[in-house]
């Protein structure tokens, strides 16, 4: 099943154990399903599990979980993760092969939580074997969206969103058939700078622009969040989990960041999926689905909380959501740059070289140079995914001086 397509009716849960791979189990993401686990241990059993550079975290979660298999992605980090893995008979792996195999494993639902453009491999690999496959890396269907529910579909894979804006969706779409929809709503929180001044925003710092206000999350999303750049991402991710037109894709601020998504009907209703601001809200839905499983995140009390706030984006102050539109509006490998340039960018304001509204313009300006040399081809392959993500990386770190000396 591809989302948005349809959606099945929900039906008893399975009685024998759910096997899992989490790709990026020390992550946020990782750490969250991890959690959910531990309280469901009769239901779920794990086949792999894969960290960036974390030996010892990985390798006490394979052990604690009897995984099969465990994989770190800093081959430099092979020997410690195999010396700790000694005697226990769980396979040790590294590198971008060991990734891929991690994602080709026989699990019955695969979480795909490999943040940055180096998550597209293992997570299709997941995708290729027809696997059930919680998606929390943006990049997948940013960088080659097309690609990647083309083969979803072809050999019948499921792919659950695990961003809470389009598991909300997700579950708000079974209130009625596909084809009355007439547009879905993604929330934005606002992030820690909704109230500043653009002349403010300008001058932010990487310890001000990562306070967010309701969200624990990692570095590099909640940097995005600060910028909306993620809202723009999830325009892009809705267009293709959802087969939407850009123009029936909106974004409302909602500072509570209560109601999650909404979708509208022809006949004017609009069904809302609300919960409390927690990752494991989303994770248990896809964990489960089509069942349900018991959940530890805060229960909402809407008598206490009182009043829920709406707003319309400034695209203003925040310019990256208009960026990513017209990324998505001019196709083909548009967002592929667009999400290398973000890459670049974040991780040059996190290690000031670069002001925050340094951000977008690194992005704009890339987008326009990668137009001008032809890079904007739309990727067939997954190498040629790659080789446009590495081509807008190179190019955004050419322009870094000049955007640097601007801003």
């Amino acid at each position: 099943m591809q989302v948005g397509m349809s959606v099945p009716r929900a039906k008893a849960a399975a009685t024998t154990p759910r096997s899992v791979t989490i790709l990026g189990a020390t992550g946020s993401v990782g750490t969250s399903t991890i959690d959910l686990l531990r309280r469901n241990r009769r239901h779920f059993r794990v086949e792999a599990l894969t960290a960036s550079s974390n030996a010892a975290s990985l390798a006490a979660l394979a052990r604690e979980f009897g995984a099969a298999m465990a994989v770190v992605a800093d081959e430099g980090c092979y020997r410690d993760l195999k010396e700790r893995l000694r005697g226990t008979g769980i396979e040790p792996a590294a590198g971008p092969a060991g990734l891929r195999e991690a994602g080709a494993r026989p699990a019955d639902w695969v979480m795909g939580a490999i943040s940055g453009a180096s998550g597209l491999e293992p997570t299709l690999a997941a995708v290729a074997q027809g696997r059930t496959v919680a998606l929390a890396n943006k990049e997948c269907l940013v960088c080659a969206g097309s690609l990647f529910m083309r083969r979803a579909a072809a050999v019948g894979a499921t792919i659950l969103p695990v961003d809470s804006e389009h598991n909300a969706i997700f579950q708000a779409l079974t209130a009625g058939p596909r084809s009355d929809v007439t547009r879905i709503i993604v929330t934005a929180s606002g992030g820690p700078f909704r109230t500043w001044t653009r002349e403010a925003i300008a001058k932010a710092t990487p310890a001000e622009a990562l306070r967010h206000p309701n969200w624990s999350m990692g570095r590099k999303i909640t940097i995005d969040s600060a910028t909306m750049m993620n809202k723009g991402l999830e325009i892009i991710e809705a267009k293709h989990l959802f087969d939407l037109r850009p123009d029936e894709i909106d974004v409302l601020v909602h500072p509570q960041s209560v109601i999650h998504g909404l979708v509208e009907y022809r006949d004017g209703s609009m069904i809302a999926a609300l919960a409390s601001p927690d990752m494991r809200v989303p994770i248990a839905h896809c964990l489960a689905w089509p069942g349900r499983i018991d959940g530890p995140a805060p229960r909402l009390d809407l008598a206490k909380i009182a009043t829920l706030g709406f707003e319309a984006p400034d695209v203003d102050r925040f310019p990256a959501i208009a960026l990513a539109r017209r990324a998505l509006e001019t196709g083909n490998g548009a967002p592929t740059v667009l999400n290398a340039a973000n890459e670049v960018a974040v991780a040059e304001f996190l290690a000031e070289r670069l002001v925050f509204d340094g951000i977008a313009a690194l992005v704009e300006a890339t987008i326009e140079a990668a137009a001008k040399r032809g890079l904007m081809r739309e990727p067939a392959s997954v190498d040629e995914a790659l080789t446009i993500d590495q081509a807008g990386r190179a190019l955004a770190r050419d322009l870094l001086p000049e955007i640097a000396s601007k801003a």
